[in-house]
């Protein structure tokens, strides 16, 4: 009896986080369905070592630098490391076609607004996974070092979400002008795919945006969260977890 009074209730979803949440997910997988339909029916697919080599970097980059990314902001709140969400083999991996298939076709690299703000993008997020790890995962660095930059840390993922979707908006934009030329502005299908798309990758980073924004609606941090902090607490400052003195 005593045992399950001592027992902490399960933490709840804040009421509305679930609901966004959801909506976010239904916005991700809508915009991951859209760019394999553009790329599908009017780029002719997805293939590495082909002529269809280009078309990896857009799905690279919206599956892992957008819906991935996205969704590991969203669970992170609080967590250091959240930024890492698994989308950085993606990216490289959508870095490296472009580049190859520019190589094979004879197209010159690095001079467009997409190009620049997509290298910006790939350069900060390097950094950003850099100083994660030399901050967290490594016992060098002091306990409040490591307070001082997790706000910095979360600061700039937010930061590269928001880079990753205008490289992506820049970079639809720039493949329609040069697929569609003239024929664009006369609303021919593949354009208002392509549109929409866009539509989407915008309406996802606002709602995780919003999702992010609210106080109320951060993660608190887990039980072996806490556990580790305290661990690298006791090994940088040499401190007792219980914080008294032997």
């Amino acid at each position: 009896m005593q045992a399950s009074m001592d027992e902490a209730p399960p933490p709840t979803s804040p009421t509305g986080l679930s609901v966004y949440v959801a909506v976010s997910q239904l916005l991700g997988l809508t915009l991951l369905a859209t760019t394999g339909a553009w790329l599908g029916r009017y780029r002719g697919g997805v293939a590495w070592h082909s002529p269809l080599q280009f078309n990896a970097h857009p799905l690279c980059m919206v599956l892992g630098m957008v819906f991935l990314q996205g969704d590991g902001e969203q669970d992170g709140g609080t967590r250091a490391l959240s930024p890492l969400s698994g989308g950085d083999g993606l990216f490289s991996a959508g870095i490296i076609a472009v580049f190859e298939s520019h190589q094979t076709k004879g197209i010159p690299d690095m001079y467009s607004l997409h190009s620049w703000c997509g290298m910006a993008t790939f350069v900060l997020y390097l950094l950003q996974w850099f100083l994660g790890c030399s901050f967290f995962l490594f016992p060098g660095a002091s306990f409040l070092l490591r307070g001082w930059y997790k706000p910095q840390h979360i600061f700039f993922g937010i930061t590269l979400f928001i880079l990753s979707i205008t490289s992506c908006l820049l970079g639809i934009t720039e493949m329609l002008l040069f697929k569609l030329s003239d024929s664009y502005s006369h609303f021919v299908p593949e354009g208002i795919l392509a549109n929409t798309l866009g539509v989407l990758l915008v309406a996802f980073g606002l709602v995780v945006g919003y999702v992010l924004t609210r106080e109320e609606w951060k993660r608190p941090p887990l039980a072996e969260e806490l556990a580790l902090s305290m661990d690298f607490k006791t090994l940088t400052e040499g401190e007792s977890p219980g914080g008294g003195s032997q």
